[in-house]
């Protein structure tokens, strides 16, 4: 059985590990006389803060916790078998994640098998375009999309994956029923449905202005690699950003032009070792075929896991002529360039084919 702890936000990772490894798990430290417990990060001030919780659920708190689960609102709590592992060892792990939507998702969560895209509320024309792109390309190639469901960037992404038939994940800063902005309603109804929605914060929570910017750690965290789109200055996805390198995880950055506001703290991140991003199908190319990856049969509908042998090297090289475009390819064949994309690069190495500028591949 898992127990929330709920301590001071200074030291809170550290308390949690400290209280697990005295009492062997979260459920006997729930139950451990406070005087036995072991000294905690934020001192007396812990512990009373803890005797006060412990006093406020009683002894059977997950049983009062379930009580407030309705209207097919879920919740996990650390020590849950698919709570993601990583968000435990974050400097402030959540106290809890609220879902609604496809649990199915969260071992690929789990996994760190998604793609966070992130950015400006008020991005370029540009800037959407490419969010779009982005979530429509992965979504294709089967990534979960990993976003905050804000305005501009984060909306724009989800919308290009819903369009494709992907799974969008949206890691929100208000609890669950609270829509922010009001006008995505029918957007987080969307993903809701098609994805995955998590939060933090309970059912009447009040909303802060941290909980966006806390939001970032945890869209990192679920992260195999994060793409700012577009973003100035000061942002939060400068903040994903910095924990994505704090974590080695790729970084791709979308240049934008050098004179608009909204894109001076992304180009930054160009000059400081993000990788270049011009082109979707570029990070498809690289991330490789996503969990949630399927064959496409007659109609275009999915029949399952691509396997490695769904089409021969000959039978590339066949649809592939004289010279294509990897696009061309993914339609003649129906397969995702997630699959193909390796492939190809594999057929270079043995000088079978060459490859060109605009993702085109010419027969030798």
């Amino acid at each position: 059985m898992a127990v929330v702890v709920v301590l001071p936000r200074s030291g809170l990772g550290e308390s949690l590990r400290l209280l697990e490894a005295h009492a062997g798990s979260l459920e006997a430290a729930w139950h451990t006389p406070l005087e036995r417990l072991p000294p905690l990060p934020a001192g007396r001030q812990g512990l009373a803060r803890l005797d006060r919780f412990r006093r406020r659920w009683g002894e059977a708190p997950l049983e009062r916790w379930a009580q407030q689960v309705r209207n097919g609102r879920q919740v996990l709590l650390p020590g849950d078998g698919a709570c993601p592992d990583q968000l435990g060892e974050l400097e402030r792990p959540p106290l809890a994640l609220h879902w609604r939507g496809r649990g199915s998702l969260w071992p690929c969560l789990a996994d760190r098998r998604a793609v966070a895209v992130v950015g400006t509320r008020r991005p370029s024309r540009h800037g959407l375009a490419m969010a779009e792109a982005l979530g429509r390309a992965l979504a294709e190639a089967g990534w979960p999309v990993v976003s905050g469901l804000a305005e501009g960037i984060d909306a724009a992404c989800h919308q290009g994956c819903l369009a494709a038939g992907g799974r969008p994940v949206a890691v929100l800063g208000t609890p669950l029923e609270r829509v922010y902005p009001r006008h995505h309603g029918p957007l987080q109804r969307q993903v809701a449905e098609q994805g995955l929605l998590i939060s933090e914060h309970p059912q009447g929570a009040p909303v802060r202005a941290g909980h966006f910017a806390a939001r970032n750690r945890l869209q990192v965290a679920l992260s195999k690699a994060v793409v700012v789109v577009e973003c100035p200055e000061r942002s939060g996805a400068l903040h994903s950003a910095r924990l994505a390198w704090r974590q080695q995880l790729p970084l791709w950055v979308v240049p934008a032009d050098a004179a608009r506001v909204s894109a001076r703290g992304s180009n930054r991140l160009l000059g400081e070792s993000a990788s270049v991003l011009l082109d979707p199908a570029d990070l498809v190319i690289q991330l490789g075929p996503g969990p949630l990856a399927r064959a496409k049969g007659r109609g275009g509908r999915p029949v399952g896991p691509v396997s490695a042998s769904a089409a021969s090297d000959g039978e590339l090289l066949r649809a592939l002529g004289e010279r294509a475009s990897l696009e061309e390819l993914c339609g003649q064949l129906q397969q995702p360039a997630g699959r193909l994309a390796p492939r190809l690069l594999a057929l270079e190495l043995a000088g079978l084919v060459r490859a060109e500028p605009g993702l085109h591949w010419r027969r030798l």
